[in-house]
């Protein structure tokens, strides 16, 4: 099927409120993820890490990644492109794709097309063509056969800085001369494999294309054809704009309308997790999902969400919560505005496919009481608020009070928290290692605000520790400055320390003055057989955890 693909880079950038000519980036996981046209021109490039783009542009601004404020600031583009087809699959804030033989016949051509989109696209944001300037930045506009041909010639045309068009027929060799890595790029491949085809001589994606379906099978499984068929140019996942069947339809009417976000989202959650699971039990995975939002005075909002790899429940839910922040804060008079609670919640798996699995460890998966305790959140969910209810999710960090992070329950996947807590156990897995953090084990108590203390020698005398982390003299004994009945501590009662280990020094995000934290850490054991985490900071003590 003939596609078109409009792509704006840096999204997240000018959904954050940067202008080209600002220098700035946004910043996830302590990595550039989009920058500006000038901080581009600096050297500032994504996937860097935050000091290195910095060492690059010393003025840097940085904003962190929030991907709910791309997707409600990327809705006015969502409107305009949605004035040439009613259907449409937003992949992501930034990428959008269409079927292009209607809008194309309308218009006189390919070309036309392209240019009225442009034009659209320019009106609802201010993007001045395919070149830097406006509000934001470039804009990318690819024709081809398929999704993965139109995305490519898509991201092209901004660096080429214009529309590119790829004659019918003409992917196959369009694709063929291109650096194989593109497959990782659109998200199709992970590295490994693209890290493995190179090893191979398969450098670009002519080379892939060459082999035979049988071969790229039995050497490299269900993921090699699928990259096969792509290098190829044959997209075997064409969006259909047929009207799904009416069994495979889920919804939800509500007989008190709804104007509060987190219930609508609690009642999104229930009708993913029914749409997963009868997905799962047939053997498939939901490929592009449509959302229809519907309120007390019949105003709708329906969306087209697309990813390649996969909706799980979690990102089901995910795209809900896009939609409707994204359609409640469209601005005052709009024709389109939302003047009602919501009264209907639809979601339709419009495109399936097969789901080839993942191999799982040996005691891998969920078990029946992952299951139960799964429902128990979702009825606590459901008595009290989406916000009311939070599980924690491994963050990371090197002191214990920074390694979990608190979320909704509604948008956490239980399955995938389990193995990402796993791998945070062992020290495995995609959250990796943090150098400089304490061994096992992990405080039994963590303290949300830390208790400050003084600290003594045996002559009586303040401990102090220098900057380069050496200890005036050992710690004897401690009093605690607060009281806490939970603990059975008293102010003011002084405590003999029988043993101690340390200091272990932390100097953290030197390069960020707002930020940086310098601090040492020592573990002491009371002669009562009690264990503290201790921390010194600020020529001040403070107890961070308990042991026992």
């Amino acid at each position: 099927m003939r596609m078109v693909t409009v792509w704006l880079p840096d999204w997240s950038a000018v959904a954050a409120g940067f202008r080209p000519e600002q220098l700035a980036a946004v910043m996830h996981a302590n990595r550039v993820v989009a920058r500006t046209a000038a901080a581009a021109a600096e050297g500032v490039v994504i996937g860097q890490r935050r000091r290195q783009a910095q060492r690059r542009c010393p003025d840097l601004v940085l904003a962190d990644h929030d991907v709910a404020r791309d997707a409600r600031e990327f809705e006015p583009v969502v409107r305009a492109v949605a004035e040439f087809s009613p259907r449409l699959d937003v992949v992501e804030a930034g990428w959008v794709s269409l079927a292009a033989r209607g809008p194309s016949r309308y218009f006189g051509g390919d070309a036309e097309l392209s240019d009225v989109l442009l034009e659209a696209i320019g009106s609802a944001v201010g993007v001045t063509g395919t070149g830097v300037g406006g509000t934001g930045g470039p804009v990318g506009v690819g024709v081809a056969d398929g999704r993965f041909a139109s995305s490519v010639a898509a991201r092209l045309s901004v660096r080429r800085g214009s529309p590119v068009l790829v004659e019918a027929g003409g992917s196959a060799a369009f694709c063929a001369p291109l650096p194989i890595g593109w497959l990782q790029t659109l998200g199709e491949c992970d590295p490994e494999m693209i890290d493995l085809f190179i090893r191979l001589g398969l450098r670009r994606l002519g080379d892939l294309a060459a082999l035979t379906a049988s071969d790229v099978l039995g050497r490299f499984g269900h993921p090699g054809v699928h990259a096969h068929r792509l290098a190829s140019g044959a997209d075997h996942r064409l969006p259909s704009t047929t009207d799904p069947s009416p069994e495979r339809r889920l919804d939800h009417v509500l007989d008190d309308p709804v104007a509060q976000a987190a219930a609508v989202v609690f009642v999104a959650k229930q009708l993913a997790d029914e749409l997963a699971q009868a997905l799962s039990a047939e053997g498939r995975v939901c490929t592009r999902l449509v959302v229809q939002l519907e309120t007390e005075h019949s105003e709708r909002s329906e969306r087209s969400w697309f990813r390649s790899a996969g909706l799980n429940a979690a990102a089901m839910v995910e795209r809900v919560r896009w939609q409707l922040d994204a359609w409640i804060n469209l601005p005052r008079g709009s024709d389109q505005e939302i003047t009602g609670g919501i009264a209907l919640i639809r979601l339709t798996p419009d495109e399936v496919r097969a789901d080839v699995g993942s191999q799982l460890g040996l005691w891998g998966g969920q078990s029946e009481a992952d299951r139960q305790a799964a429902r128990s959140v979702a009825r606590l969910a459901m008595l009290t608020s989406d916000e009311a209810v939070t599980v924690p999710v491994w963050n990371g960090g090197r002191l214990p009070a920074d390694r979990y992070r608190w979320v909704p329950a509604s948008m956490v996947d239980f399955d995938q928290r389990q193995r990402a807590t796993s791998a945070a156990g062992t020290g495995s897995g995609p959250v990796g290692p943090w150098p400089g953090s304490l061994p096992s084990p992990s405080p039994a108590t963590v303290f949300a605000e830390p208790h400050p203390v003084e600290v003594f020698d045996k002559a009586g005398q303040p401990v102090k520790v220098s900057g380069r982390g050496v200890v005036s003299a050992g710690p004897a004994q401690f009093r605690l400055l607060t009281g806490d009945e939970a603990s059975g501590w008293r102010r003011g009662r002084l405590r003999q320390v029988a043993a101690w280990a340390g200091p272990w020094p932390i100097d953290e995000r030197w390069w960020e003055p707002e930020r940086h934290r310098r601090l040492a850490r020592f573990q002491m054991v009371t002669d009562d057989q009690r264990s503290y985490l201790v921390i010194a900071e600020h020529r001040r003590w403070w107890i961070s955890a308990l042991y026992d």
